[in-house]
């Protein structure tokens, strides 16, 4: 990593309010170029709290670009961090009709050129998608990281139309601990704390929304940018990782916009900016890439950057499973074209005869983290044990070339089933000599969502129907003398909630179902033609870790109750700990989160996750703690659902709300 302190221009950087149509103010810090000249600006449009949360991360780019010549502006969402307003549901019609607001007041700003770009991770990311397909004027480029363009089927909320479990429950208890945050009176004077308890009256546990709508309705199809991609008019250059959920949606863009004005690039990474060096690597010199990204969009140059391929994409080399990697192995590759006329679909037909697959509910604990952050546990281990549980078909490679794929590999089978409902998962797998499986992806069916991800069909008991469809997008290279491995589950906990029913599994009948791989011919150039300068960030901000005398958790800690046959993941998210900042803050932040299952009763799954959270200004006498609880379970019905919010100011309680719902259980 190189550290940036001299730049083309100075900088300078100032905190403002910027006016919404309806009065309300959005809080914001700008870093600027030092310059009589005006400058495009690029936005970055998040909940996350920019005095606190994710002010590391801010300094280490913002700075930079504005050391480049932007003026670099990172605002918060109405309602949390120090905006005033309301906190509402993600990506609201409100929260982008503000985005569109915050883009129209920087483009007339004196010091803006009138030219003005998004960029974000995440929220971020998904947010200037969405902005982008309202299309303001001012609006000509977005940088968009570890995104959605499909809000129900590719985000944390449902899979294959099945509840996400493990993201479902885990990100509705984050965003629960981030809405019940107060302003910091730093930043907002003596007004914060009836500004805090505004928001308090107005928190709603998103998961009630979320789990009302199962199916994929006006709900979801809101902020999809895949309903519509014709309506996004700006430039966009989409990032995504092969370790991040996301990925597949750079491949449905740079295939759905105009090639004149997208460009994608997928690297080994987790769900983190390329830059960062978090494992796996390798990190980028991403920050650059973007400069040319805007210097050609907003300033109008011409330095090739839309020459480079249409998808640069990284093939990662066949590696023994581990749960992090510093560094992965493989090369870059380009496509011209997406679809690839070099890619092509070849098909494997499964050998044998039918098999009863009736996975213990407990398979998928070693599935690894839904968001893979470059924590120590984050990927998933050794794959034998969930092998063992699975209906699995291999293939071995040959010798001579490996055999290379680069997109979305799918299946198709052919199964029968005596109830309902249930659900379908496939991996697949590198599998060595010495036997050790690596999961390479994966993807997953409700049964009942087989005719569409819009309605929900109950199964014909003891009909047999073939089904299709896709695994996430993945580039890897299975090398001469290993095996690709097909296996394939009726169960996948935490990521996919169980329903009734479901351990009775199904039969699959090989006769007719096949593997569906997009092989990719070796390229002949090691690295592909494509190289990246070394990666740079801006000074840090110097934020102090301090040691606490509490013992460290592990990450993620499975415990087995052998004469119950229950089964407990405990996971620690890690998201930052605690942590002194240079204003003087003192923050704190633990979170817990616990999934439990008995292995022969669906009814049996459960989900639980603490917060607990404390800001500390001792200069102000500011001391105020968050602590927040969510449960979901479920019985044959439906989703029972708790949720608990408890704020003090010092030990005085100045906030405490629970709520319990029953949310009938429809389809999902």
């Amino acid at each position: 990593m190189i550290i940036r302190t001299e730049f083309p221009y100075g900088t300078t950087h100032e905190d403002v309010r910027i006016p919404l149509p309806d009065g309300v103010e959005l809080y914001a810090r700008i870093w600027r170029p030092v310059t009589d000249e005006p400058v495009p600006a690029l936005l970055e449009y998040l909940p996350y709290r920019l005095t606190d949360w994710t002010a590391p991360r801010d300094r280490q780019r913002h700075p930079w670009y504005a050391g480049h010549g932007y003026a670099s502006v990172r605002v918060d969402v109405r309602g949390h961090g120090c905006s005033g307003g309301l906190p509402g549901d993600e990506y609201d019609a409100r929260e982008l009709a503000d985005g569109v607001a915050v883009v129209e007041w920087l483009a007339a700003q004196p010091w803006c050129t009138g030219a003005v770009g998004m960029f974000g991770i995440s929220w971020g990311g998904f947010n200037s998608l969405q902005i982008a397909a309202l299309a303001p004027p001012a609006l000509k480029a977005v940088v968009t990281v570890c995104s959605t363009d499909d809000r129900y089927d590719n985000d944390v909320h449902y899979m294959g139309g099945s509840v996400l479990a493990v993201d479902m429950h885990a990100w509705a208890a984050t965003m629960l601990a981030f809405a019940a945050r107060p302003p910091d009176p730093l930043f907002v004077g003596d007004a914060w704390r009836e500004q805090w308890l505004d928001r308090l009256t107005a928190v709603e546990p998103l998961v009630h929304t979320w789990l009302a709508h199962q199916t994929r309705d006006a709900y979801w199809r809101h902020g999809s940018v895949c309903e519509d991609y014709g309506a996004v008019k700006a430039a966009v250059l989409a990032v995504g990782g092969w370790h991040d959920p996301y990925r597949d949606t750079v491949l449905r863009l740079v295939e759905h916009l105009p090639a004149g004005r997208v460009r994608g690039l997928i690297g080994p990474w987790s769900h983190q900016y390329p830059d960062r060096g978090l494992p796996p690597g390798p990190a980028i010199g991403f920050l650059q890439e973007t400069l040319r990204w805007w210097d050609h969009w907003l300033r109008g140059d011409d330095n090739g950057v839309m020459d480079e391929p249409l998808l640069r994409a990284w093939i990662s080399d066949s590696h023994p499973p581990a749960t992090v990697y510093e560094r992965l192995p493989g090369r870059w590759v380009g496509e011209r074209a997406w679809p690839s006329p070099t890619v092509v679909p070849v098909s494997y037909g499964l050998q044998g005869p039918p098999v009863v697959v009736a996975s213990p509910q407990h398979t998928g604990l070693d599935a690894g983290r839904f968001f893979p952050f470059g924590n120590d546990a984050d990927l998933p281990p050794d794959q034998r044990e969930e092998d063992a549980k699975s209906a699995c078909f291999e293939f071995p490679v040959g010798a001579g070339e490996p055999v290379e794929i680069l997109g979305r590999p799918s299946v198709t089978l052919r199964l029968r089933m005596e109830v309902p409902y249930g659900q379908v998962v496939a991996r697949l797998c590198d599998v060595a000599p010495d036997g050790s499986s690596t999961l390479i992806t994966r993807g997953a069916l409700n049964l009942s969502a087989r005719h569409g991800r819009d309605r929900a069909a109950p199964w014909t008991p003891g009909a047999t129907e073939d089904v299709t469809f896709e695994l996430n997008g993945i580039g890897h290279a299975f090398p001469p003398g290993h095996r690709i491995r097909l296996a394939v589950s009726s169960a996948y906990w935490p990521w996919i909630w169980p329903r009734a029913g479901s351990e009775a599994g199904w039969t699959l009948d090989p006769a007719g179902s096949t593997l569906e791989l997009p092989v990719r011919p070796p390229s002949p150039r090691a690295d592909g033609g494509i190289v990246f300068e070394a990666p740079e960030q801006a000074a840090p901000l110097g934020v102090a870790y301090p040691d606490t005398l509490e013992e460290p958790r592990p990450e993620r800690l499975v415990v087995r109750d052998v004469a119950a046959g229950t089964w407990r993941l405990e996971v620690d998210p890690r998201y930052g700990g605690t942590r002194v900042y240079p204003d003087g803050l003192e923050f704190s932040e633990d979170a817990r989160e616990v999934y439990e299952i008995q292995e022969s009763d669906p009814l049996s799954a459960r989900t639980r996750s603490e917060w607990s959270i404390r800001l500390h200004r001792p200069e102000l006498g500011w001391d105020a703690r968050v602590e927040t609880r969510s449960e979901i379970s479920c019985d044959e019905g439906g989703f029972l659902t708790s949720n608990e919010v408890v704020c003090r100011e010092g030990d005085e309680v100045v906030f405490h709300r629970t709520w319990e719902r029953r949310l009938p259980r429809a389809a999902g």
